[in-house]
């Protein structure tokens, strides 16, 4: 059986090769469970002929995830073995990633479409050599396979789908994009970062030094109007908030209730459940950063509101479809008068 390697060449599967491989990156792990030797053969076991080296790679770590049941270690040398994949795959220098992810050309317009923003850019260009040289590469292989694969999904930043940046790429774009020419605090923010002291929200490490650097997490609401315009203005906002990867919690109490009269058409409202629907499919369609993270929008209700009882039941498994919206999250926005009532059983 023959494996076929980077450069497109095919070789021998060698049972010594991978051996040596998984027991360098197993160093450090407890040997008592940790077991190369047997990591290797159910590797070897799943491998055809023809098989890429990533590929093989791939397998190797998911069969060592697979026992983690067996000892926590497992999970860190599954993520080991990613992160060595990951080395081989992109470049040792964090300003040349940087160059690379500035400089992208859209494969289908042809247009230029920078990833970074252009005054980051400038700054890690001037001061590359002290970035460059800051960076350490070994805490890349702190992560356990979770985390590793949680980064590699939507974190990282991609050229052409394939993964461009390091874990400790990321943290120093993230470092440098909040920053900016304070090169002493990033610094000492990348530190922190990669030694695990601390991590930013998401929106700050998808964003960070990005053309789009939206970096605040939540952002609350109110519906601004009980009408048309005021509905969709807001529905407008969240799509825009989830866009840039932020989280909303919006308040919807003074919408009105079902059956209510609208004097404008002379007709009645259908109530919240309806719009609440709209606002659902809204967060499945403009997730977080296209495509890295669903869309969240918590939605509040004072317990007063005519529509509650069909609110709390919006999440439920069954019922009518057409009064469910399962994607959105609820709670219930309680004053203190109520419980006052709930104390005096009025």
């Amino acid at each position: 059986m023959q494996v076929v390697n980077r450069k497109g060449e095919r070789e021998d599967v060698r049972f010594d090769a991978i051996l040596d491989k998984l027991r360098r990156l197993a160093e450090g792990l407890d040997p008592n469970w940790i077991d190369p030797a047997n990591l290797t053969k159910l590797t070897i076991e799943g491998l055809y002929d023809g098989v890429t080296t990533r590929e093989l790679d791939q397998l190797a770590a998911e069969t060592a995830a697979s026992l983690v049941s067996q000892h926590p270690d497992y999970s860190k040398l599954a993520a080991r073995i990613c992160v060595d994949d990951l080395h081989r795959s992109t470049k040792d220098v964090f300003s040349d990633v940087i160059t690379d992810l500035r400089e992208y050309i859209d494969p289908e317009s042809k247009k230029h479409a920078p990833l970074i923003s252009e005054e980051v850019y400038d700054i890690i260009m001037a001061n590359a050599e002290v970035l460059n040289n800051h960076i350490d590469y070994t805490r890349d292989f702190n992560y356990d396979y979770f985390g590793f694969k949680t980064l590699e999904r939507s974190y990282l930043l991609r050229l052409d789908g394939e993964v461009a940046e390091r874990p400790q790429h990321m943290l120093m774009r993230v470092a440098v994009g909040i920053h900016h020419g304070d090169i002493e605090k990033a610094l000492r923010t990348y530190d922190l970062m990669s030694n695990g002291y601390f991590t930013h929200a998401t929106p700050t490490l998808f964003n960070s030094g990005t053309p789009m650097p939206q970096m605040s997490s939540c952002f609350l609401l109110t519906m601004q109007d009980d009408s048309l315009h005021g509905i969709y203005d807001t529905l407008k906002q969240c799509a825009l908030i989830s866009k840039s990867a932020g989280g909303i919690g919006l308040s919807i109490h003074h919408i009105r209730a079902k059956g209510s009269y609208i004097k404008g058409t002379n007709g009645t409202s259908n109530g919240i459940v309806p719009m609440l629907r709209v606002f659902n499919d809204t967060a499945r369609y403009v997730d977080q950063g296209g495509g890295k993270r669903k869309g969240s929008i918590a939605i509040y209700l004072e317990p007063w509101h005519p529509d509650l009882i069909e609110f709390l039941d919006l999440r439920k498994n069954h019922g009518k479809e057409e009064m469910r919206a399962r994607d959105l999250f609820y709670a219930l926005w309680t004053p203190d008068l109520f419980m006052e009532r709930v104390q005096d059983n009025a």
